[in-house]
């Protein structure tokens, strides 16, 4: 698959994603109890602190090359989405999408979690 699909393909999740994200919003506890099973059961957030000693950079696709839509700098707590695979950064594939105001991909290897690992995306 060309890079080009990818991130058309990564793009299109992101807007899906984001999508669902406003409707859980706009319509109301009454979607996230379905989705979670029950009203007492709401659904996991997932935190990172970034470890990366000169701040993240932040992209559109899980890809090292893809574009940098913004940056976080070291130590910053981030809410994470989903996790994926992509591009490897020093021997870990995983990626981030967060969810904090700009959906945005930042390679794993620089997240450390707090608490749960997010689900796959």
């Amino acid at each position: 698959m060309s890079q080009r699909s990818t991130r058309t393909l990564t793009r299109f999740g992101i807007a899906v994603a984001g999508g669902a994200l406003t409707a859980l919003t706009v319509v109301g506890p009454a979607v996230a109890a379905d989705s979670a099973g029950s009203a007492n059961n709401p659904p996991p957030v997932y935190k990172g602190r970034i470890t990366a000693k000169s701040g993240l950079l932040l992209r559109d696709a899980p890809t090292r090359g893809s574009h940098v839509i913004r940056s976080e700098p070291y130590g910053r707590v981030v809410s994470i989405f989903c996790k994926t695979t992509g591009d490897t950064v020093d021997r870990n594939n995983l990626w981030y999408l967060l969810a904090d105001g700009t959906w945005a991909w930042g390679a794993a290897h620089y997240i450390s979690n707090i608490g749960q690992v997010p689900r796959w995306c």
